[in-house]
């Protein structure tokens, strides 16, 4: 749970810049690539992340408005430059929070929660796709960018 903003905004770009590099790592003809048919592929994954900062902003009280559903990406690059432009508004919006407001309580989850947890619930998730999407980017034979630290492709 964040009570300070400025903690939030340093994670937040953290992570977004991780979450771009597994983006950056993808190739158009990759984008089906699934662990088993039928799972969630690097494409449903990377437009989740695009998307996802739009309901977990909505729920902290974010205005980090959603993709239209004509203009969803399609592209490695169009994901690329979508998330980047999702990932400047979270920071952008969570500028005009104060620290008091992240302990203001929210409806989420079927549970009542303060918006820092709302917050961190949302780097959560990302972390968690982004873990999936490695995976994925490894099964593809693509290089795994170092994320979170190198990779083999680094040794």
């Amino acid at each position: 749970m964040y009570r300070k903003v400025d903690d939030f905004i340093r994670d937040w770009n953290y992570s977004a810049a991780g979450t771009l590099k597994a983006i950056e790592a993808l190739e158009d003809d990759k984008l089906d690539q699934a662990i088993v048919e039928g799972h969630n592929t690097l494409g449903w994954l990377s437009s989740h992340l695009v998307d996802a900062p739009s309901f977990f902003g909505g729920l902290a009280g974010l205005d980090v408005p959603s993709i239209p559903e004509g203009e969803k990406p399609t592209t490695v690059k169009e994901l690329e430059e979508a998330y980047k432009k999702k990932a400047a508004k979270v920071e952008e919006e969570a500028t005009k929070l104060s620290d008091h407001d992240l302990e203001r309580r929210v409806e989420a989850f079927g549970k009542n929660m303060p918006v820092g947890q709302v917050l961190r619930s949302m780097i959560d998730h990302q972390t968690h796709h982004r873990g999936q999407m490695t995976v994925l980017i490894r099964q593809a034979e693509l290089p795994v960018p170092p994320i979170m630290g190198p990779t083999i492709e680094q040794a």
